[in-house]
């Protein structure tokens, strides 16, 4: 095999399994700052091997207030958007990261940074 092959077949590759980006997040919150979440997230999954299975809302210092376990592929929906509800947010908190984590690269694609409400 080519050095020309193997940068084509690596180039190939990379456009098709990506990581997972968050391209868009809502909250709604009550006074006691439960929160719900409606997280949209674009991969190129490809399967049960490589796919999105899971997202989390983190504090501004890292801390994870909470994960939603995405139990299958979306290898026909992309993007996709699905919610978390009941997530605790300690008052004083103004807003949130949101980042998505796939079952080949973990975590690196795109994050979100939204202003709560």
């Amino acid at each position: 095999m080519t050095k020309f092959t193997k940068l084509f077949m690596l180039c190939t590759l990379s456009l098709y399994a990506n990581e997972a980006d968050v391209l868009n997040a809502t909250s709604s919150c009550d006074a006691n700052m439960n929160c719900s979440f409606n997280v949209t997230i674009k991969h190129n999954d490809t399967g049960w091997k490589h796919y999105v299975n899971k997202y989390e809302i983190l504090s501004s210092s890292g801390a994870i207030l909470g994960t939603r376990v995405l139990f299958h592929p979306h290898v026909n929906e992309q993007p996709f958007t699905r919610s978390i509800s009941n997530v605790k947010v300690p008052k004083k908190i103004k807003s949130v990261v949101v980042r998505a984590y796939d079952s080949v690269h973990e975590y690196g694609g795109k994050e979100f940074t939204l202003e709560l409400k």
